[in-house]
């Protein structure tokens, strides 16, 4: 009798749990519904196919859903690829043509790679090596993250788990070691500098390497179905080497400036490193693996396409030799829910940004604003086509939505207008990192630094708009010159 009473009594709490655990937001559902179908509607353009028409009604729809998120990414791109097919928008074989893409496995493989570094423990370690030897100053611990991230970033696309679940844990120690927390408003010792410099550096790192973002590989699709742009690992890294160096030097020392830590001196957090290190003791046979793997991975990305080795097969010889190694299993590839997840919104997204072309919507919109643009040299229409992309992110909460709404259409525009196609379509990849520098809201790793509470929403934002200036002079300036050298222009 007892029994039964308890059960009964825990069943409304498992009902209101179950409830609260719902995915489906029925009413941010019924706007993107609602805004797929004001679209389908309206008569299509003059001069554009109505299939062409009825697909940029469920993109817009999707991208919406992207940001308003009535269900998971995942979820809304499922519903995007069952309505393309039942509303007879596109073929069953067209709809799931994504999923052969070869730029989405390399992302997704990539994915099980970073679950390496983070299973070993080489990715925290590496971090702690290097607050031991840069970490005597609170700048210097400042720049010994930012190289921590510069060297996880080219084989973990998940900027998220690298910011937020490497660095970030580490910032959060040794803010506590020197008494910096928001909680008692000491966060101005040392917590709040070391989460805005952690933050826009990930933002660059993100920028460097088109393995070092979800979004990137995203964007390299679309350079290729659009104008036929075929950017290789190698190009992208050599392209943002210069710029991304820069910034990273510069950037600390404008925070620094501008919202400058209390502690000045931080002798402790080489010693704090120390002990951590010896915590974690020699390193063990899986972290050599890891390092012999990355090793081999770095090296065939850079110089692989010589050899007939292209970025996927590269991806895939790494992640065989992690799972021969014992240093993954397929229990961990089966439970590393991100790059699953990212294989099903990414498939869609390629998807309908190929046929969106292939259909003529984009180069149908190209038309459009060729005249917007025309009697304009090509420099300063790449100008403010980019300062727009760029500064359009206030509106966007993911990088990918962003991306997948806007990229093509620039880039298209742009070199519609005459800018070199290769240096179109690089710029607006790397804007479509260093973007998310502006808000709190604008990327994965941003509410995971903002919501630490170490920095306001207005000084975030002010500190976001300032460094977006500088990032815009030292790309589209320095970044200007080193690709003149590269003779992209």
């Amino acid at each position: 009798m007892t029994q039964a009473v308890a059960e009964s009594k825990s069943k409304p709490k498992q009902s209101k749990s179950s409830k609260s655990e719902k995915e489906v937001k029925i009413i941010p559902l019924l706007i993107v519904l609602a805004i797929g179908t004001a679209l389908w509607f309206i008569n299509a353009p003059s001069g554009l196919d109505e299939k062409a028409w009825h697909l940029f009604a469920i993109f817009v729809a999707t991208i919406v859903g992207l940001i308003i998120k009535p269900l998971p990414m995942g979820g809304v791109a499922i519903l995007a690829i069952t309505a393309t097919v039942l509303t007879g928008t596109l073929e069953l074989q067209d709809a799931l043509s994504g999923f052969q893409n070869t730029t989405i496995w390399l992302i997704v493989i990539a994915f099980f790679i970073s679950r390496g570094f983070i299973k070993t423990g080489l990715g925290t370690r590496v971090a702690y090596i290097f607050v031991k030897k840069f970490g005597k100053k609170t700048l210097g611990l400042s720049y010994s993250l930012l190289v921590s991230d510069l060297v996880l970033a080219p084989a973990m696309p998940s900027n998220t788990a690298r910011a937020g679940g490497i660095i970030f844990p580490i910032i959060k120690s040794l803010s506590s070691t020197f008494g910096s927390s928001p909680e008692n408003g000491t966060g101005r010792k040392m917590g709040a500098f070391l989460t805005k410099v952690a933050f826009q550096g990930d933002m660059i790192t993100s920028a460097m390497f088109m393995t070092a973002m979800a979004a990137n590989p995203l964007a390299v699709s679309i350079a290729a179905d659009v104008a036929g742009v075929d950017i290789t690992w190698t190009g992208w890294a050599v392209a943002a080497f210069v710029p991304g160096i820069v910034s990273l030097i510069i950037i600390p020392l404008v925070i620094y400036k501008l919202y400058p830590p209390e502690i000045k001196e931080t002798p402790g957090a080489s010693q704090m490193a120390t002990k951590k290190l010896q915590e974690m003791g020699a390193l063990k046979k899986s972290e050599w693996y890891m390092i012999g793997i990355f090793f081999l991975i770095l090296a065939l990305w850079i110089f692989g396409e010589n050899i007939g080795i292209g970025a996927t097969t590269t991806a895939l010889i790494g992640l065989s030799a992690l799972l021969l190694t014992e240093v993954l299993t397929w229990n961990d590839i089966k439970k590393e829910e991100g790059a699953w997840d990212t294989l099903i919104w990414f498939a869609a997204l390629v998807m309908m940004a190929t046929y969106l072309n292939e259909l003529g919507m984009i180069p149908w919109f190209s038309a459009q604003i060729e005249g917007l643009v025309s009697g304009w040299s090509w420099i300063v229409a790449l100008i403010v086509l980019a300062l727009v992309y760029f500064y359009s992110h206030y509106f966007f909460a993911s990088n990918t939505a962003h991306v997948s709404a806007m990229y093509g259409a620039f880039l298209a525009v742009a070199i519609t207008a005459g800018a070199p196609a290769m240096l179109a379509a690089l710029l607006l990849a790397f804007f479509s990192n260093l973007f998310a520098c502006t808000t709190h809201y604008g990327c994965g790793p941003a509410p995971v630094f903002f919501g630490s509470g170490f920095v306001s929403q207005n000084k975030w934002w002010s500190l976001g708009l300032i460094i977006s200036i500088i990032h815009i002079l030292i790309w589209g300036l320095v970044g200007g010159v080193w690709w003149k050298v590269l003779g992209l222009w």
